[in-house]
Parts: C-alpha cells; sequence; structure tokens
C-alpha cells in the first residue's frame, strides 16, 4: 500500500533531565515558525515537533543535529524523567540531574534495548517524576537513592517493589544494568517491568 501523500511526521527532541539548552530553543521555534508546526512538551520531558512532511523532517533533523540534538529512536537507552532536584527545590536531597547524566555516558554506547521501559529520578521522597509508578523508578533519599522496580501507571496502576535502599550513584547504575538485562533477557517484544515482578528468577527480592 503506497504511504499517503500529505501524511504528517513528528520529531521528538531527547531532553536529559528536561533541560532545554537556549540555542536548540531557538532552532525549534526557528522551524515551527518557518513550517507552521505545533510544539509540544511531551509528559517525558522532551520537545516534540509535529506537523512536518517528510522533506521537512529530514531538513529539521540536518539542522538540529549540528546543536548536539539526539532524537527518539527504536533502541535507544530510555532518557530518565528527572526532578529540578535539590538546587532549585527546598525539598530536594539527592541531585538527580548528574545521576541522570551518568546512566546516559554509562549507557550510551550499548543497546539496543526493548521499547517500553521508563526510568525516573527524584531529588526527594516526594517522588514528583513518578518514581514509583515508573518501570525502574531511583528515589532519593538523606542517605542516598532508593530504587523501585516494576511500578506503572495507566488504567491498573502498581507502585513499583523496592529492591535497594540507600544505596550510592555506581550501585544504582550497577542496578539498572541489571534490570534492563533481565528484561531484554525475559521479554521478546516490548513490555512493562511489572509483568515480570512475580517471575521466579526476577534478580531482586523486595527490601
Amino acid at each position: 500500500m503506497s504511504r499517503v501523500a500529505n501524511k504528517q511526521e513528528r520529531l521528538t527532541i531527547l531532553l536529559p533531565a528536561g533541560r532545554l539548552p537556549l540555542p536548540v530553543m531557538a532552532k525549534a521555534y526557528e522551524l515551527a515558525e518557518r513550517y507552521g508546526l505545533e510544539v509540544y512538551l511531551s509528559t517525558l520531558q522532551n520537545l516534540r515537533l509535529m506537523g512536518l512532511s517528510e522533506e521537512q523532517l529530514a531538513q529539521a533533523r540536518s539542522e538540529l543535529a549540528p546543536l548536539g540534538v539526539d532524537f527518539k529512536g527504536p533502541g535507544k537507552f530510555p532518557t530518565p524523567r528527572v526532578c529540578i532536584g535539590r538546587r532549585d527545590c527546598s525539598a530536594g536531597v539527592q541531585e538527580p540531574e548528574e545521576l541522570s547524566r551518568r546512566l546516559l555516558e554509562h549507557f550510551k554506547d550499548r543497546g539496543p534495548f526493548k521499547p517500553k521501559i521508563k526510568i525516573a529520578i527524584s531529588g526527594c521522597p516526594f517522588c514528583c517524576p513518578g518514581v514509583k509508578t515508573t518501570d525502574i523508578g531511583i528515589m532519593g533519599t538523606k542517605k542516598g537513592f532508593d530504587v523501585y522496580a516494576g511500578g506503572k501507571g495507566g488504567p491498573n496502576p502498581v507502585v513499583g517493589r523496592r529492591v535497594a535502599r540507600e544505596a550510592d550513584a555506581e550501585t544504582v547504575i550497577r542496578i539498572v544494568e541489571t534490570l534492563l538485562a533481565y528484561h531484554d533477557r525475559k521479554t521478546p517484544k516490548k513490555q512493562r517491568m511489572a509483568r515480570l515482578l512475580g517471575e521466579p528468577d526476577f534478580p531482586f527480592p523486595e527490601v
């Protein structure tokens, strides 16, 4: 079947820790004005340009790429959803942006990763990014990070299993690595971590 000639495309710009660099913001504004696009800020803290033609999509990619932009695509490590952190929030006790950066750096040349997995990091137990209802949730505490696995939202939400308490950043990275490897091994297609919590060989007990 031939593709519809006027099919609209979208381009999702990944924004680590939800930070939007000014040059990227300026270029996105310029492209949106030029092509009459809608700009959408997604719940995963990414920026999406909507209403592109195929030609415009290729042009937008070519103009954004020199700014160091990374785009959403299959097999990529899931960019963590991150709260604003202790620098800018009086409740914050940890710096989630730094942990997000370390995770992205650690996994940047690995993969491909299965779809449907999401990661969230909070700087305190208020869990503003939805840590406890995310596949892998990392919650800042005064003594480190608690890690949750198997949470999900949707019409039948699940609170994740706490699999680590007061972990340091290196331990968190190792736990994330183990969980992603287990998910990849156990899932032939896209599937939420919540469905694996009942497996007898799930790598972490509740703590």
